[in-house]
């Protein structure tokens, strides 16, 4: 397609239009560290895409990585396109003015590839807005020479088959593998001559692409899958995931982009490892991302220091499922805080685990004030506990709430989950019990040695069963269910002797069913999300702009059955939408551990044995050392 040569750069919105939406400075590019260069130069334009509002999209480590990956490569431009805000959408569709790139201000439709990375399900509706205001036809089927390429990623396209209708392509894994084959393949074939169905049909031969165009899902008369296969010869039937098994010489953007405003993670973000050892039976970042890999600790000092220098942010985060299993994590942290002591900058330590290494860690980085602590328990009881796999017991929590406490902490968040399989009225209400407990342990301190009362929130969400997780085949509930089970908790609540202290938050049930229906849904969903945003939905993961009832209506107009995707509970022997992707993790693991959670039976953690997840063919990592 031919590329439109700029010799400057113009601005896509008039500064009236600007003026007159919120936080104009979301549109305007230019920030810190962006990259700008002329497209007549280069061979191939992408534009990175995070389907929702820019200060979460400019958050998200992914896209910092990609960007400057392929803006290393002269023959690239990456630029980014986020979500506008429903202000500047309305706009756009008044005034017909082509969603644009932040760099170029190019509208969108001029590129080689439209990337867009797939983070939670919530955001399905704002794909097909970006598709829209960038004048891409929605269905893939009617996209012709002069479009764009659109390709997703990200955790959500582990089960790509309800977006299956809007994408050309899908990258099955981690981006630092098999992009360089893809563009070398575009290029080619953009001096061939051929069709697009030619460029699709060779890209579908390259190492974790997925072309959805080339596959056929059939059905039993009950609504499952009978048979799923590719339907053109020499397309792989199975797709391996992509690993970038040597995280220290990985590409890693030593210049990331600053915006020019707050986002919601204003700092540098170090990625310390991949992957995590727990095997939480409910998490899928856990399964999908084995195994876990750990970047060496003099590059991660390296780059911290080369961040921090190029950025002038105030704070860095510990990037990492798990940071507290990071094997050189003190030695890190040793030298952050002489590093970042001289420069008066703040280190975030996110996903620590409750013991005492962590809670002295933590204590040598934050403010004497303490801020207040995160612990997940994820279930109130043991035996819930046990079920999830989630490896701590009551006395571990206790011990490390109560060294917090000593340690001059006086706020805790305890993070839950409602709804997960085999869960009792007595497990809920043993949520708020282990609060009471913990709140116990901080009044058991001397009143002298105490700075006022303490505080802590309870926060549940509601369980989502996800793909690749020993889970996937569970059951979830009705909304009046999960509303129910926060009731219950809430009451138990009230009944605690240290009720004062606690305070009890929870997530919205229908925003739970959706995300259960678009999480295990297959392609025919992909009417029913094109009808929701014909009906308006977009930004579904806002409160303030989620609207059930037109979900539900869209369901009701497509001929989808909801109860279908949530409460039935699936048989071991099911085809599943996702069973094509080869994710490491075997099935037959995932049923072991799923009939382990049955009988509330616990697996020890990857650096205590080896379980035989799969992830062991990748040749590296924990697991393997384990082996020898």
């Amino acid at each position: 397609m031919d590329l439109q040569d700029k010799k400057e750069r113009k601005p896509a919105l008039s500064d009236k239009i600007l003026m007159s939406v919120e936080k104009p400075a979301r549109y305007i590019g230019g920030e810190v560290n962006a990259v700008m260069k002329d497209p007549s130069q280069v061979e191939i334009r992408f534009a990175m895409c995070f389907p929702d509002v820019y200060e979460i999209g400019m958050s998200h480590l992914g896209i910092q990585i990609l960007y400057d990956m392929f803006n290393r490569r002269s023959d690239v431009y990456c630029e980014r396109v986020y979500s506008p805000w429903p202000d500047l959408h309305r706009i756009l569709k008044e005034e017909q003015i082509p969603l644009f790139a932040l760099e170029s201000q190019d509208p969108i439709q001029v590129f080689d590839f439209l990337g867009i990375t797939i983070q939670y399900e919530m955001c399905y509706t704002n794909i097909l807005q970006i598709l829209d205001l960038s004048g891409i036809p929605l269905l893939a089927k009617d996209r012709g020479m002069e479009h764009p390429f659109v390709i997703g990623g990200g955790p959500c396209a582990y089960n790509p088959e309800p977006l299956a209708d809007f994408f050309d392509l899908f990258y099955i894994g981690e981006g630092e593998t098999s992009y360089d084959e893809l563009f070398c393949l575009y290029k080619a074939w953009k001096k061939s001559g051929m069709d697009r169905k030619e460029f699709l049909r060779k890209a579908a031969r390259v190492p974790g692409i997925y072309v959805p165009s080339f596959y056929e899902a059939v059905y039993h008369e009950d609504g499952t899958i009978a048979d799923f296969h590719p339907t053109e010869d020499g397309i792989p039937a199975r797709i391996e995931k992509q690993v970038a098994m040597d995280l220290t010489d990985a590409p890693y953007p030593s210049k990331p982009l600053v915006p020019f405003i707050q986002v919601t993670q204003d700092r540098v973000v170090l990625e310390i490892q991949r992957g995590c050892i727990r095997g939480c039976r409910f998490c899928q970042a856990g399964m999908i991302y084995r195994p876990t890999r750990e970047k060496d600790v003099e590059v991660l000092k390296r780059q911290a220091y080369e961040l921090l220098k190029n950025t002038g942010y105030e704070e860095i985060s510990l990037n990492s499922l798990s940071s507290s299993d990071y094997s050189r994590l003190k030695e890190l942290v040793t030298y952050l805080i002489e590093e970042c002591g001289e420069r008066r900058v703040n280190i975030s330590l996110p996903s620590l685990r409750i013991d005492e290494f962590s809670l002295d860690v933590m204590s040598k980085v934050q403010d004497i004030k303490k801020s207040s602590l995160t612990f997940a328990p994820e279930a109130g009881s043991q035996r819930l506990r046990d079920v999830i796999n989630k490896g701590l017991t009551r006395e571990v929590i206790l011990e490390g709430a109560g060294k917090a406490f000593e340690g001059g902490w006086q706020k805790v968040k305890l993070y839950f989950m409602l709804g997960l399989p085999t869960e009792t009225v007595e497990d809920q209400e043993a949520i708020a019990e282990l609060a009471n407990e913990i709140a116990a342990r901080y009044y058991d301190i001397p009143k002298e040695r105490r700075s006022g009362r303490c505080q802590i929130t309870i926060s549940t969400s509601f369980f989502v069963p996800k793909p690749f997780t020993p889970f996937q085949w569970a059951k979830m509930y009705p909304k009046e269910h999960y509303l129910e089970c926060a009731k219950t908790v809430n009451e138990a609540v009230k009944n605690q002797l240290n009720k004062k202290s606690i305070r009890y938050n929870w997530h919205e049930a229908d925003v739970t069913v959706l995300e259960g229906i678009l999480a295990r849904g297959d392609r025919r969903l992909g009417k029913a999300i094109l009808r929701a945003y014909e009906k308006g939905c977009l930004f579904d993961a806002w409160s303030d702009f989620y609207d059930h009832s037109k979900w539900m209506e869209a369901f009701l107009e497509t001929g989808i059955h909801p109860d279908f995707y949530t409460v039935r509970e699936r048989s071991l022997e099911e085809i599943l939408p996702w069973d094509f992707i080869d994710a490491g993790v075997t099935k037959a693991f995932l049923k072991r551990e799923y009939h382990k959670a049955l009988e509330g039976k616990v697996t020890l953690n990857c650096r205590m044995q080896c379980n035989s997840c799969g992830a062991g063919k990748y040749q590296g990592g924990v697991c393997v050392e384990n082996q020898n």
